[in-house]
């Protein structure tokens, strides 16, 4: 392999690119594995079979590869990159093309031709032009041209556009043929089908052979998906636009006649799938079909596939070509159906009416190329969620299976089945999201398919039967193309399988079937020692050859089996064949199979059973067991034996089973056995009894002598008893067990001891059910007397008082011990000992002898005196009674005595007392109704009962805590709703109420704010809460989550006072420690992160440094003025120590400047040294300590500037919040004013002209009007025109005007913009080939400025391609726009406008309250007041549509506003919802003021009441006028308009602009006007007086300091609007919506460039991303709102969006965000924000990078979709003008650079241009 690498051909004459290719040639080493080929860092084009051989040929970008059947690669060819440009032909010599380049090779073109044994393989380099290599060795070249002509260049230059071709084997020579679409700078003459040579001198050349002649191949674009040919004709699969004017794509077809080298039979008929889009992907299914996979779907992102069958397709191909010989292409009913197309002179025509069949491939003489009409349209056979890449086919078994491929890497089989198709099986092929190739091929022997995506080639069985294990599996799979082989037992393809002709030998996967089964078996199982006979009843079983068989496998036995119609005899295997049995189990199960040689045709299972493992299964009744199992066994009952089949031995009587035939008595109870006891079943311990027990069944023993036996098991153990047998009847008699006397160990009163009987001692009779006897003892459970005797009678207990007094077994007790009357009650304990005087208290009475029933105590008890009723429920024989008390004094108290019977009665040592329980009080008296409250309830006697529970109102109050006589404490439930709620306990059954006290659910505390939020780690900082309520719990719990630690802390809190406000202490992050100190001023790091300047506390030793000023680094304080005392212990000097909350920082020592001590040299000496440096000194002191101060002072002052402006952040926020209130309150009036009336988009045709024009008023381009007799003139100037726009379709033409007309140095930068929109507009239906411009502009724009600075590029709007990139986003974002970005820009708009309207607004110098601009801020506090005005709106107003009444509509103002003003805000209200273009001008009415039925006054800004002092004439205003809330008001038309409204409702024509005077300063007379506030006087000329210096040096300083309450209101508006602002950014920078394919396509276009140009710095790359959208469309678009909708747009909203485009500006940049003191407050209004804006802007750039990249297809689809929103013709038109009049000026230079081009010399474009202006200009040339 290495070898061919380096005999590889040279590409190109320069040998450094060859050595790249050998260098890189190990990298690409194959990754080979079952069924796939693939190749690390390779990108596969196409794929060809070599049919015969099987040989696969992959081409891919640099490289031609060829592998074997099995995907083994067998060669390697390399074909770049190479040294190329598109915009070249090919040269020798790199000085021919300098813009030439190392570029990669795409394959365009992969073809074989069999009879020359050739492999034809085409690139995009050197302008498409093709090599044949050796079928054996793609390595071997066998042709490749040295110096192609333009005859040669076959395959597009560019990789996104398709080109298609066929090898045509003629008699003699092979022909290619060849479709391309549209590409590249050199392609215009290139036609979209060629026929070319195969061979000859010149190999692939089209001279002297047919073309498909285009007039102007950009109109059309052909866009190629396949090409097919049968026996007789080539088929060529497209879509382009439906005709010349059209701007519809449609899907075609077109046919050659393959012998018709001059394509003289080319005819071309619409296809469509009824009701989809454009075709994409097409095959043809030899010798009737044509496939297509047409796009689906709203969005084009669904597919459907198609059938066309081919005699309908020829049909209409030839209905086309008789119409158009025979009949001038008008069908029967006189409409064109067919034509000729292309923009060719040729005409239908009309020849004799048998021309069609004289001339079946046409002739020189016959039309060409024909065109029909008519669409060949065909049902959708199915439909996918996917769109269909690739398509292909093949018959086999006679069914049709189609092999689909979609753009995400998935394989769908169909079945196609008449008019339907079904998706049998999908599978993923390729990596997900890469789009399977449009060569997908079936080999030769039609078994396989070869896959193609860009990274691999994958080798898929066409029918995966093998893969189905079983029969089941492979019928669910329901694959056509499968089905079960029996005899085979395996899933196969019906050709697969040899007897598939013959009935039941193949069942197919698609059709209901069921698999052979064996449907029963006869006998369904068989006992294990027996071998015998089993009959297997099989429906449809197949039919074998006389010498074959089928044979049964039972487990590992075979054996031969007999058919009999459906039915197999098999022989069951030997009894020592047969496996054991599992233990505990009386059968074994095997598999059963019949089987065909080794082949299990179908199985089941079938048992074995042994009758001697069946009695073991039930000890207790072995019989039973035996006769009643599933088995066909009979009980042999002398010998205890369960036996198959065989009779019990000679004599012996036998009980059958109940599975034997023809036995009458077969049930189980014909068994011998026990039927229960004839005995008594209770036998006391210690006294002998005997058992006696009947027998039934005894005729099977008749005659026979046995011993019997009773066993019984006491503790473990079998006692035997020997017994005798008592025959009663013939059948029946009487065991009698020995009498025996029992003594087991009992620790119960009972025992139940089992018992059965023996015939022997091994022979055991069935038990009829479960017996046993029960051994009792009468001193268990019977401790007294009471318990004795009340014991049942049958046990025969009595209390014997013989020695130790005992209950006993009568039998036991000698005669004269027995005591008949039990001894005296005895009471042990009574509970409660108190209880209500009403009675109805249940008490509890303990002891013994308390009765020994019911009966006995039902009237027996009193309590102190009164009667007590006992409850039958609760009373417990002798050792309880509870009775209910009955009403008594209070006070009443007494024994408890229980008389039974005529015994004197027990009398209970303790007493009961009555007392009445009373409610006093509760504390405290409310609680919140969360529940909770701890409440105390006072009184008296509050133990009375032993049951006491607690209720407020409804709900139970849970006692948690002993109840006191004085005191019950419980703790309150939750309440549904705050309210008064009674108190109640409940005594026993009695209730005690708090009437005069109730408890009050208060409403629970709610929590507003806790503050701080933050603290460091050492804690210490109080914590102050704020909230409502909060005085309503007693004892509040504050908890304190800390989010760093996996812990809660609560914390008590001490209820000080009853305040809204509770404080504790919470723990909390270290401060970094100061590491700085000087003077008063401290350095650290995230002082403030966790505390306050309040809480922090500096210590100079016993005296205070007063904290002014602490920031995120720095603490100022002002220490004492005299040193203070050091605290004890801490040395001599200070110590100055920060206390932070718990954290406390000791800085170290400080000490003070003392005063300098006196010298003790002499006086003389020291007025000496003082005379001789006095004014040294002092000027370097002054100077310093001035300098230090003055620095330190500046910097103190800059701190305390920083802190005050985020405390006064942070205060801005109630006032933010309210306005925000009141803002989301008036937008929703709005949203719901939107639902009715829409958003005010302009319509397409006006912002396509505002956005390509700004600045150039309401109508740039006006058709200009004729004048008389200039009809002839004009019509010869349109006609040039058209001629231009033909021209301008010239890629080549348009590229050189706009080279040449940039090169002028006259040509300004204005010039550049207005002719790129001239050109926009010019080429705005065919918005592909504008894009392609742009494209090829945008390239040499990067090349230009790779070599200065890459950065700069796209950074203004200095060259055409710059402003046409404008107009083009302009273009694919307006439905972006419309649809997704528009509305929260309007509504940012819209919340602009309605706070500035909320304060007051200067009308004469714009300035405003409400603003984010501070040069537009107005700093005065004026005054004012809001109003609201109700005008009154005449019928047929926008305002009163559909009402025909006069009525109000409410106008909020303000009584500062002027009457304009006032006229803008009731207009806004009257015509709410109608276009500002659509509105009468505020200029065009008067506001009247009504009061009553003749009060009318006409308002007005300047009237003869406006107040003028000092030549400062004032403004008047509603507050002027006195107008009152609620005044009516009118708006009428102005008299000196002629009484009416000068609308523009309805206007035709162009509005003549935005008519928004302001107010100007008026000198008139010299009188100045002033609304709110007067402007400064500016100074005239050189009149500065000197005085005045210094006053204006104050007013400038004034104007530059903002003070609080002006920041304030720029804060304020910001926090107001923030939501607003961030959901304009977030519709503009997120990705949840569909990014905008234009701006995917963008991206991904500058991505390539950068590529290109080895750029890899992602800022630089970020930086043409925001220059050439965000800045260049977004920023215009946030600026300018009025480009998008149709508003007003006042001065002070301008302001405000300006500093809004500014954030969005900043955030854009890739530079950190500083800001300083120096900084604008317009950019420290956003400073916060912008950080978060930057990762919104990267990530929106991630995002995109991320998606699926927009293929070439997919945008032009787009932009034909586009091409047709504008059009306007006359504009057009008036475009053209203009664009002409800008080629006049430089008419000469144009003409000379067309000249000089060869390729345009070829194409004669001078010469055009030239015929142009001789139209236009009505001039004479030598043309």
């Amino acid at each position: 392999m290495l070898t061919d690498c380096l005999q590889a051909p040279v590409m190109a004459p320069w040998s450094p690119v060859s050595l790249h290719l050998l260098l890189l040639f190990p990298l690409l080493l194959p990754l080979t594995r079952a069924h796939r080929f693939s190749v690390p860092n390779a990108s596969f084009n196409h794929l060809v079979l070599a049919p015969g051989q099987g040989t696969l040929y992959v081409g891919a970008v640099n490289h031609l590869f060829q592998l074997s059947p099995e995907l083994k690669m067998e060669s390697m060819a390399v074909t770049g990159p190479v040294i190329d440009s598109p915009d070249c032909v090919p040269f020798r010599d790199l000085a021919e093309c300098p813009q030439a380049q190392l570029t990669d090779n795409a394959n365009q073109l992969l073809l074989v031709s069999s009879r020359a044994q050739e492999l034809v393989a085409c690139g995009q380099v050197r302008q498409g032009v093709c090599e044949k290599r050796h079928l054996d060795n793609v390595a071997q070249v066998l042709y490749q041209a040295e110096d192609p002509g333009d005859g040669q260049f076959v395959a597009a230059n560019t990789p996104g556009v398709a080109t298609v071709g066929l090898v045509v084997p003629l008699p003699g020579q092979d022909f290619l043929l060849v479709a391309r679409g549209l590409a590249g700078k050199l392609s215009a003459g290139v036609p979209p089908l060629t026929v070319r040579q195969l061979s000859g001198p010149q190999p692939f050349s089209s001279e002297g052979l047919g073309r498909l002649v285009v007039g102007d191949f950009s109109d059309y674009n052909n866009s190629y998906v396949g090409a097919f040919s049968d026996a007789h004709s080539a088929y060529f699969v497209f879509r382009r636009r439906g005709a010349r004017a059209q701007a519809e794509y449609r899907s075609y077809v077109a046919r050659v006649c393959l012998g018709d080298v001059n394509l003289y039979s080319y005819v071309e008929v619409p296809l469509a799938c009824h009701g989809q889009g454009l075709i994409q992907a097409a095959f043809l299914l030899a010798p009737d079909t044509l496939l297509g996979a047409f796009a689906a779907g709203t969005s084009q992102a669904q597919a459907a596939l198609c059938a066309f069958p081919l005699a309908d397709l020829n049909r209409s191909m030839e209905q086309a070509r008789r119409l158009c010989y025979t009949t001038g292409g008008q069908g029967p009913n006189g409409m064109e159906e067919a034509t000729v197309e292309y923009g060719v002179t040729s005409r239908c025509i009309t020849l004799p009416p048998d021309s069609p069949e004289s001339y079946p491939c046409g002739d020189e003489h016959t039309p060409s190329p024909i065109a029909g009409r008519q669409p060949l349209e065909a049902q959708p056979l199915l439909q996918l969620e996917q769109p269909i890449s690739a398509v292909a086919a093949l018959q086999a078994d006679g069914h049709t299976i189609a092999f689909l491929g979609d753009t995400q890497g998935q394989l769908h089989k169909v079945f196609l089945n008449g008019s339907q198709g079904q998706v049998y099986h999908s599978q993923q092929v390729g990596p997900p999201g890469s789009a399977i190739s449009p060569d997908l091929l079936v080999d030769s022997n039609g078994d396989h398919l070869y896959v193609l995506t860009s990274q691999q080639v994958d080798r898929i069985l066409v029918a995966a039967c093998p893969q189905f294990p079983n029969c089941t599996t492979c019928l669910q799979a329901r694959d056509p193309l499968c089905g079960w082989c029996i005899l085979q037992g395996r899933c196969t393809r019906r050709g697969k399988c040899g007897r598939a002709a013959q009935p039941n030998q193949w069942l197919w996967s698609y059709e209901d079937n069921d698999c052979l089964h064996i449907q029963s078996l006869l006998p369904a199982q068989h006992p294990r020692q027996e071998q015998g006979q089993v009959t297997l009843s099989v429906p449809q079983l197949p039919t074998l050859a006389m010498d074959e068989y089928f044979h049964c496998a039972f487990g590992d036995y075979k054996s031969l089996g007999h058919v009999e119609g459906p039915h197999v005899l098999c022989v069951t295997p030997p009894h020592d064949q047969v496996p054991p049995n599992p233990p505990g189990s009386d059968h074994v199960t095997l598999p059963l199979a019949l089987m065909f040689e080794d082949v299990v045709v179908a199985a089941t299972t079938f048992s074995f059973y042994d009758c001697s493992a069946v009695q073991a299964l039930e000890v207790a009744a072995p019989c039973r067991t035996c006769v009643s199992s599933r088995w066909r066994c009979r009980w042999c009952p002398q010998g205890s034996h369960c036996v198959y089949g065989e009779h019990c031995p000679e004599g012996e009587k036998t009980v059958h089973g109940a599975q034997e035939v023809g036995i009458q008595v077969r049930e189980p109870g014909a068994c011998p056995q026990v039927e229960g006891l004839a005995s008594p079943q209770l036998v006391h311990v210690g006294w002998e009894s005997h058992v006696a027990l009947h027998i039934q069944n005894l005729h099977y023993f008749q005659g026979l002598p046995a011993f019997y036996y009773c066993w019984l098991e006491l503790s473990g153990k079998l006692q035997k008893l020997p017994a005798s047998l008592e025959e009663t009847s013939r059948d029946s008699g009487l065991i009698h067990c020995q009498a025996q006397q029992f003594h087991p160990s009992m620790s119960q009163w009972e025992l139940p001891v089992p018992i059965y009987v023996t015939r022997g001692e091994s022979q055991r009779l069935d038990n009829a059910g479960d017996l046993h006897v029960t051994l009792y003892d009468c001193a268990m459970g019977h401790p007294d007397c009471s318990h004795c005797q009340a014991a049942n009678e049958s046990l025969s207990c009595l209390w014997c008082g013989d020695g130790q007094p005992a209950c006993r077994y009568g039998p036991l007790c000698p005669p004269g011990a027995v005591e008949q009357l039990c001894p005296t009650p005895s009471i042990d304990v009574i509970e409660p000992l108190t209880g209500p005087p009403e009675g109805g208290l249940a008490i509890t009475i303990l002891g013994s002898n308390l009765g020994q029933t019911f009966n006995d105590v039902r009237i027996a008890v009193t309590v102190a005196g009164r009667i007590c009723h006992p409850d039958p429920s609760l009373y417990r024989i002798s050792t309880r009674i509870v009775c209910v008390t009955s009403p008594a004094p209070n006070g009443t108290a007494g024994p408890v005595q229980v008389a039974i019977k005529s015994r004197p009665p027990g009398i209970s040592t303790q007493h009961f007392t009555y007392q009445d329980p009373v409610l006093l009080d509760l504390n405290p008296q409310w609680g919140p109704q969360a529940g909770g409250t701890k409440l105390t309830i006072r009184g008296q006697y509050l133990q009375t009962g032993g049951n006491v529970s607690a209720f407020v109102g409804d709900q139970p109050c849970p006692i948690q805590e002993p109840v006191c006589p004085e005191a019950i404490i419980c703790h309150t439930m939750p309440q549904a709703e705050p309210g008064e709620a009674v108190v109640l306990v409940v005594f026993g059954h009695v209730e005690r109420k708090l009437f005069n006290t109730p408890f009050r659910y208060t409403a629970n505390p709610q929590l507003i704010a806790a503050e701080p939020s933050v603290s460091f780690r050492g804690g210490g900082r109080v914590i102050r809460v704020r909230g409502t309520g909060l005085d309503v719990v007693w004892q509040p719990l504050l908890s304190v989550w800390l989010e760093d630690e996996a812990q809660v802390k609560a914390l008590g809190v001490q209820a000080q006072d009853v305040n809204p406000r509770r404080s504790c202490g919470v723990p909390a992050a270290n401060p970094q420690t100061c590491i700085q100190l000087e003077g008063g001023l401290l350095q650290g790091e995230g002082l403030n992160l966790g505390i306050t300047k309040e809480e922090v506390q500096v210590h100079i030793g016993d005296g205070e440094c007063l904290v002014k000023t602490l920031t995120l680094t720095h603490l100022y304080c002002e220490p004492p003025s005299q040193a203070p005392q050091p605290t004890n212990g801490s040395g001599t000097l200070p110590q100055l120590v920060v206390q932070m909350g718990n954290v406390r920082l000791t800085l170290g020592p400080v000490q003070y400047e003392a005063e300098p001590m006196m010298s003790m040299v002499p006086v003389e000496a020291q007025v000496g040294l003082g005379l001789g440096a006095a004014m040294l000194i002092a000027a370097v002191l002054l100077l310093t300590l001035t300098y230090r101060h003055k620095s330190k002072q500046a910097l103190r002052d800059y701190q305390k500037v920083l802190v005050q402006l985020e405390n006064l952040e942070t205060g801005v926020g109630d006032q933010c919040r309210k306005e925000f209130t009141d803002l989301m309150t008036e937008m929703t009036d709005l949203t719901s004013d939107l639902e009715a009336s829409g958003i005010p988009f302009l319509d397409y045709r006006t912002y396509a002209e505002r956005a390509f024009f700004p600045g150039h008023g309401g109508c740039p381009l006006q058709p200009g009007l004729e004048g008389p007799g200039e009809e002839g003139r004009h019509a010869t100037m349109r006609q040039g025109f058209t001629q231009l726009s033909n021209l301008l379709n010239s890629k080549l033409f348009l590229l050189t005007l706009i080279h040449t007309l940039e090169e002028q140095p006259s040509f300004s930068q204005r010039d550049r913009c207005h002719v790129a929109s001239l050109l926009s507009l010019a080429l705005h239906s065919k918005l592909e080939y504008l894009t392609d411009i742009m494209r090829t502009l945008l390239g040499d724009l990067a090349a230009h400025y790779v070599h200065k600075n890459p950065k700069l590029m796209l950074r203004r709007t200095e060259t055409m391609v710059e402003k046409l990139l404008t107009n083009w986003l302009s273009i694919c974002l307006y439905a972006f726009l419309k649809e997704v970005a528009g509305e929260p820009l309007y509504m940012l708009f819209r919340a602009i406008k309605y706070q500035v309207d909320k304060g007051p607004v200067d009308a004469v110098t714009g300035k405003a309250k409400r603003t984010l601009n501070d040069s537009h801020l107005l700093r005065e506090d004026v005054e004012f007041r809001p109003l609201t005005l109700m005008a009154l709106v005449e019928p047929g107003a926008a305002g009163a549509a559909g009402n025909s009444n006069v009525h109000q509509v409410p106008a909020r103002v303000l009584d500062t506003d002027t009457i304009t003003q006032v006229k803008e805000k009731v207009l806004d209200q009257v015509y709410k919802g109608t276009p500002f273009s659509q509105r009468p001008s505020v200029y065009s009415l008067d506001l009247e003021w009504r009061s009553g039925l003749a009060g009318h006054l006409t308002l007005s800004d300047e009237d003869l009441t406006s107040v003028t002092q000092n030549q400062w004439k004032r403004l008047n205003t509603l507050q002027h006028y006195k107008v009152p809330d609620g005044a009516t008001v009118v708006l009428i038309p102005q008299l000196h308009n002629g009484g009416t409204v000068s609308q523009s409702l309805g206007q035709t024509g162009c509005p003549s602009g935005e008519n928004t005077p302001m107010l100007e300063d008026s000198e008139e007379g010299g009188v100045r006007l002033w609304h709110l506030v007067k402007a400064t006087e500016e100074p005239e000329g050189g009149k500065v007086r000197r005085s005045s210096l210094r006053e204006r040096e104050r007013e400038r300083a004034r104007a530059k300091a903002i003070p609080e309450i002006y920041l304030t209101r720029l804060l304020s508006m910001k926090g107001t609007l923030q939501k607003f602002v961030d959901d304009t950014f977030q519709a503009i920078l997120s990705v949840n919506h569909p990014v905008p394919i234009a701006v995917k396509y963008l991206f991904d276009f500058l991505d390539e460039l950068a590529e290109k140009h080895g750029i890899e710095d992602p800022e630089t790359l970020h930086i043409w991303k925001t220059n050439s959208l965000l800045l260049r469309f977004w920023v215009n678009a946030l600026k300018n709102p009025q480009l998008i909708f149709d508003v007003r747009v006042s001065d002070n909203e301008n302001a405000i969006l300006a500093v809004i485009a500014q954030t969005f500006i900043d955030s854009c940049m890739v530079s950190e965000h500083k800001v300083g003191r120096d900084s604008p407050v317009n950019k420290l209004l956003y400073a916060r924000e912008i950080p978060r804006y930057k990762q919104m802007v990267e990530k929106y750039y991630a995002d995109i990078r991320q998606s699926s990249p927009a293929s070439y297809q997919e945008m032009n689809s787009a932009l034909a979709e586009l091409s047709g929103n504008y059009t306007s013709a006359p504009h057009c038109l008036e475009a053209l003008r203009e664009l002409y009049n800008h080629i006049h000026r430089y008419y000469d230079q144009i003409i000379s650079a067309l000249e000089e081009d060869p390729v345009a010399q070829k194409m004669q474009l001078a010469c055009r241009l030239q015929q142009i202006a001789a139209l236009v200009e009505n001039k004479v040339t030598d043309l």
